[in-house]
């Protein structure tokens, strides 16, 4: 079953990431390392695809490097 959108927003808010101004359906995130993750999805109680999971997994992780 996918994950929802706002199952990865808590996730990079766990890891340190603190959201900052996008445009659109565009949510930006930065780390304090100056790593940066963005997602796409109107709604927090989206489906994210497979690819955006697997991105920001790899975010998650070069932060915690």
């Amino acid at each position: 079953m996918p994950r929802k959108l706002r199952e990865l927003i808590a996730d990079l808010r766990r890891a340190g990431f603190v959201q900052e101004p996008a445009r659109g359906s565009h949510r930006k995130f930065r780390h304090p390392k100056g790593i940066t993750a963005i997602l796409s999805g109107h709604h927090e109680g989206v489906d994210v695809h497979h690819y955006q999971e697997k991105q920001i997994r790899q975010k998650i992780e070069e932060s915690r490097q």
